[in-house]
């Protein structure tokens, strides 16, 4: 996905085509759709494993720690978690870095496409993020949206969710094994 940014004036504006932007996010709606419902599955399969952790009898142990708790504060509670548990056995789970590199990055990925200012997409897919404000002064941030990089963030969202049942399954072996 391409980046630009755009100094701030004095009103933040953005320059759209409102007949050509309807047209091209049409074709995008199932997408966000998809990743925001499949990105939900993936939060619930890593809450799921988090409770398991705490205990195999009853998920309200797990579900009272992680209620109103962020997802990157879960992923990071599930990081270390395992880290604790490989240092323990003194193994390595195969997938582990990638696993976490790909939890954080589908959270981020998600939140770029589910916080976007959709009705602020150009007529070349530049879509509003967020406003920076630096030294440099304020700059308006854009990504560049197409039909092309939201697959490719929903198939890492589905590789993602995938991928920590595949962990799961290789850390129970683990500890069966030990």
């Amino acid at each position: 996905m391409k980046q630009k940014s755009v100094n701030f004036v004095q009103h933040l504006a953005h320059e759209i085509d409102e007949e050509n932007v309807e047209d091209y996010l049409s074709n995008l709606y199932p997408l966000i759709g998809m990743i925001v419902v499949d990105f939900n599955g993936l939060e619930s399969g890593l809450d799921s494993v988090l409770c398991e952790i705490f205990s195999d009898r009853s998920d309200s142990t797990g579900l009272i720690v992680l209620h109103k708790m962020g997802y990157a504060a879960k992923v990071d509670l599930f990081k270390r978690f395992n880290d604790d548990f490989q240092s323990s056995l003194n193994t390595s789970i195969d997938g582990y870095n990638l696993l976490l590199s790909n939890l954080k990055e589908s959270g981020r990925l998600r939140n770029l496409v589910a916080h976007a200012d959709w009705e602020s997409t150009d007529e070349d897919g530049y879509t509003y993020i967020k406003l920076n404000i630096s030294k440099r002064g304020m700059e308006q941030q854009y990504v560049q949206f197409s039909e092309d990089s939201l697959e490719k963030i929903y198939e890492l969202i589905l590789s993602t969710r995938a991928a920590l049942g595949d962990f799961w399954d290789a850390r129970q072996y683990a500890l069966d094994n030990a």
